[in-house]
């Protein structure tokens, strides 16, 4: 009973921490750009670690990698869920490329925004190709982008293939490819389904039985050993499938 109630005034401290935290951010986000670059993209990874602790996620980072982690890189990783919009950035310091809709949620999508994801509209070629350029710039910058090359939220398995912008990108900018792979132990909990609302996604993974998430990090792939995009993106495919068949079959 005292172990229960301990739970839920740590769960309720919690919340109140990110509403107080959410609330900051939102209103910082008005400052002008140039004054947010200095501290802003700071702030949002821990407010991405406060989001992850209020709803209870147990996520555990499984380092895999032999070799030191680059400098500089491009996070591949599948997309069971929509919680990769707060876990990865939790994580990483990684801007995230994500569909257009982000922008539009709630108080999120101005934070995200403020501090500096970028946005693509899926199904427009105008819109993928700026995204690249975008990407590209932002890579000569010196940061770090996650992408996630099944193209969308795919569900528990892998997609059947990868789409080319990451790998195509990679070769052209010579930053390397560091995969990583998602495990979400209930993934129905997690997994984003039509026609849920946050609100609907926030309550089942705060209401799941078993909310471990699992990160796994790989070893940087070298642009260096291969010359076309399309091998290039069939290797790390090869890759999650057979970690796929590790972690899930």
């Amino acid at each position: 009973m005292l172990e229960m109630i301990a739970r839920l005034l740590w769960r309720i401290v919690c919340w109140i921490e990110l509403t107080l935290f959410t609330l900051l951010l939102y209103v910082l986000s008005y400052l002008p750009r140039v004054l947010l670059q200095g501290f802003y993209f700071s702030l949002f990874q821990s407010w991405s670690r406060t989001f992850v602790r209020a709803l209870g996620v147990d996520l555990r980072v499984h380092q895999k990698n032999l070799q030191p982690l680059p400098a500089q890189y491009i996070l591949i990783a599948n997309h069971p869920s929509a919680f990769e919009d707060i876990g990865i950035p939790a994580v990483f310091p990684v801007h995230s490329l994500a569909k257009i809709e982000v922008a539009d949620w709630w108080f999120v999508g101005r934070i995200s925004t403020a501090a500096g994801s970028l946005y693509v509209q899926r199904e427009s070629k105008q819109s993928r190709q700026a995204a690249g350029e975008t990407i590209e710039r932002e890579l000569h910058n010196g940061k770090s982008i996650a992408l996630y090359p099944e193209g969308g939220c795919k569900g528990r398995r892998i997609f059947e293939t990868f789409r080319y912008g990451a790998f195509d990108i990679s070769l052209r900018t010579g930053v390397p490819i560091l995969p990583v792979f998602l495990h979400y132990e209930s993934q129905d909990d997690f997994e984003w389904r039509a026609p849920q609302t946050l609100l609907d996604k926030i309550w089942h993974m705060m209401s799941s039985r078993n909310r471990r998430a699992n990160y796994y990090i790989y070893d940087a792939i070298d642009p260096g050993q291969f010359s076309d995009k399309a091998v290039y993106a069939d290797f790390a495919h090869a890759k999650y499938l057979q970690w796929q068949a590790r972690y899930l079959d």
